[in-house]
């Protein structure tokens, strides 16, 4: 499928023009989560534009936008990707958007998401990390479905590409933890400040606060919990782990593992890992079982702030 596509900077918006071909209008509308405006040019071409009030003067601002713009690309594509996917392709189910507040969610420690048996979300942590990170993003869009990643700030900031790659491919991204640590085992101080780190990482790399946590070792503090809350952050557990973490995991092992737990859970949020090879390796196999035993992808996402 060719295509072009321009980023333009004028007084008031950062547009962008995308010339396709016998893309259905109702495909690009839905794909658009800024909610930028839609016009048409002629058959094969779309503008969609980011607007502010007035003129950004600061280059802070000028570079939000262009994120915000670069992330409707991202967006777009994904879903022009979904339209071409292969009928064998797992492919998405349905995306539930949640709003942007202080909620918890994940059976092992927290009520459940709104999802119906065999519903599932994929979510990877501790990333990214070149090589692992990139075999996962190619799984998963081979299959054309989309996850949520959450990152640790301190790779989130050495590679600034590979994170904006994950957003860009249409994915949810979250926050992890700055460097992963045993919050319960740091001073409240200590805590709170790990949280504001992974925070400015997030705001650098996206331009936008971020809508959710995972706890690293899924060990939660009150500490934190009450400032998630108090920051209207949703935090996000999970309903089961594939412990793609041991050492030695096969892709059998691993897909044996998952299909075990998933028919005590009926569905409900997976915990991967995309900063390990072994689950880049086995992610085509665990996509294609999920796939055989009639589960469906659902995709998180959040409000617009």
């Amino acid at each position: 499928m060719a295509m072009a596509y321009r980023l333009l900077v004028d007084t008031y918006c950062v547009s962008m023009e995308i010339r396709l071909a016998e893309i259905p209008a109702p495909i690009v509308a839905r794909s658009l989560r800024f909610r930028p405006r839609l016009k048409t040019f002629d058959q094969s071409s779309w503008r969609i534009a980011y607007c502010v009030p007035r003129r950004p003067r600061s280059p802070t601002m000028r570079s939000t936008m262009l994120k915000h713009a670069a992330g409707i690309a991202g967006l777009l594509l994904g879903a022009l990707a979904q339209a071409a996917c292969p009928p064998d392709a797992l492919g998405m189910s349905r995306t539930l958007t949640l709003k942007r507040e202080g909620a918890a969610y994940g059976t092992v420690q927290h009520p459940p998401l709104p999802l119906a048996p065999g519903e599932v979300v994929l979510t990877f942590d501790d990333g990214p990390r070149p090589g692992s990170t990139n075999g996962v993003l190619d799984a998963l869009a081979a299959q054309c479905v989309r996850a949520t990643f959450f990152m640790n700030g301190k790779p989130m900031q050495q590679y600034p590409d590979l994170a904006a790659a994950v957003a860009r491919a249409g994915h949810s991204v979250g926050m992890h933890g700055y460097e992963h640590p045993h919050y319960g085992q740091l001073d409240a101080s200590a805590q709170l400040a790990d949280l504001a780190l992974v925070e400015d990482a997030y705001a650098r790399q996206f331009g936008q606060r971020a809508p959710a946590f995972r706890f690293p070792f899924l060990e939660q503090t009150p500490v934190l919990l009450d400032k998630l809350r108090e920051q209207g952050i949703t935090v996000m557990s999970v309903d089961l782990a594939i412990d793609d973490w041991l050492a030695d995991q096969t892709p059998a092992m691993l897909t044996a593992r998952m299909l075990e737990r998933l028919k005590g859970t009926k569905g409900g949020i997976i915990l991967m890992h995309d900063g390990q090879d072994q689950t880049a390796a086995a992610l085509p196999t665990l996509l294609r079982a999920l796939k055989e035993g009639g589960y469906k992808v659902v995709h998180v996402e959040w409000s617009t702030p």
